[in-house]
C-alpha cells in the first residue's frame, strides 16, 4: 500500500515540480533588469523566489524523507531525465512540447529554458539518487531487527 500510494504521490508532484519550477523562473526572469542591474519588480521577484523555494523544498523532502516510498522520487526522476533525453535527441520536438500542453505563456518559455539548460536533468539524477537505497523499498523500520 505504501508504495501504490508513492506512485500517486509521484505522478501528482511531477507537474507541481516541472511547473512550479517553470513558472517560478519565468517570473524572476521579468522582475530584473541585467543590462542595467536593477530589480525592476520587487514583489514578482519577492514571490518567485518564494515559489522556487516551495518548490526546492518539496524536492528536498522527497529526497531525504525515510519514510516515503522510492516512488515518490523515482515517477518525477524519470520524466525529468526523459525529458532531458528527448531533448537531447530531437531538440526541436522537445522544445515545441511546452506548447501542447496548457497554460500558455510565460510558462512555455521557463519550461523551455529550463530543459535547454539541462536543470532538469540535473533535478531528476538529485531525485533519483534516494531510489538507490535498499532501506527506502523496506516496510520494516530500522530500528526492528530483521530476525
Amino acid at each position: 500500500m505504501r508504495h501504490a500510494f508513492g506512485l500517486l504521490l509521484g505522478v501528482v508532484l511531477t507537474p507541481a515540480l516541472l511547473y512550479g519550477a517553470a513558472w517560478g523562473y519565468a517570473q524572476a526572469a521579468r522582475s530584473f533588469d541585467v543590462a542595467g542591474q536593477d530589480i525592476t519588480d520587487r514583489t514578482r521577484i519577492h514571490g518567485s523566489f518564494a515559489l522556487l523555494a516551495a518548490v526546492g523544498l518539496m524536492a528536498g523532502v522527497v529526497i531525504v524523507a525515510r519514510w516515503a516510498s522510492p516512488l515518490v522520487s523515482l515517477v518525477p526522476a524519470l520524466v525529468l531525465l526523459g525529458l532531458s533525453a528527448y531533448f537531447l535527441v530531437d531538440p526541436g520536438r522537445a522544445l515545441d512540447l511546452p506548447s501542447r500542453v496548457p497554460p500558455a505563456g510565460d510558462l512555455d518559455a521557463g519550461l523551455r529554458t529550463l530543459l535547454g539548460s539541462g536543470l532538469y536533468a540535473m533535478v531528476g539524477f538529485a531525485l533519483l539518487a534516494p531510489t538507490w537505497a535498499p532501506r527506502r523499498w523496506s516496510s520494516r523500520p530500522d530500528d526492528v531487527p530483521p530476525y
